[in-house]
């Protein structure tokens, strides 16, 4: 299922129909506060899905990715751990989460995420090392050499 514009709305992200797929990928803004971490969320065709509106999802599923700039970073807050849009989706139900740490380039992102899912689907291999195979290749093109393009990814939720 792709849904593009429009289609990418509150409605479908939080009705049943999300559940019933192993992947989710939203590849759209994501907007971090650090003042109020329960307000960051991603951005949506109508409207913004806030961290507390993912906490209340249902999405027992294998793999959500978030392509956005900064969607892994979040606020350390004392007694609680850190209150960021992949903790969100892990207590949504969400297995894995791959996210970025900083303002990510989208022609750098676009051949990363392909690739990423070229070693998951073509190859074989578990996200945690799909996303390695996909950030080694990606160093290895000219252009893209500089940690900057493909280092800010990261898995959570999968160890090995």
């Amino acid at each position: 299922m792709k849904a593009v514009g429009l289609e990418a709305n509150r409605a479908l992200v939080t009705s049943s129909i999300l559940k019933q797929f192993d992947i989710v990928h939203f590849a759209t803004h994501g907007i971090v506060n650090d003042k109020q971490p329960e307000l960051s969320g991603i951005v949506l065709s109508e409207g913004y899905l806030t961290l507390r509106d993912i906490y209340h999802l249902d999405l027992p599923i294998h793999l959500i990715v978030l392509s956005a700039c900064r969607t892994g970073i979040g606020k350390e807050v004392r007694g609680e751990g850190l209150i960021a849009l992949t903790r969100g989706f892990m207590y949504a139900g969400a297995a894995r989460v791959v996210a970025s740490l900083w303002k990510v380039d989208d022609s750098a992102t676009a051949a990363l995420m392909a690739r990423f899912y070229k070693e998951m689907f073509t190859n074989g291999k578990t996200p945690a090392a799909a996303l390695k195979a996909a950030q080694n290749y990606i160093s290895e093109q000219k252009r893209w050499r500089d940690p900057y393009y493909w280092a800010g990814f990261v898995l959570q939720g999968e160890w090995r």
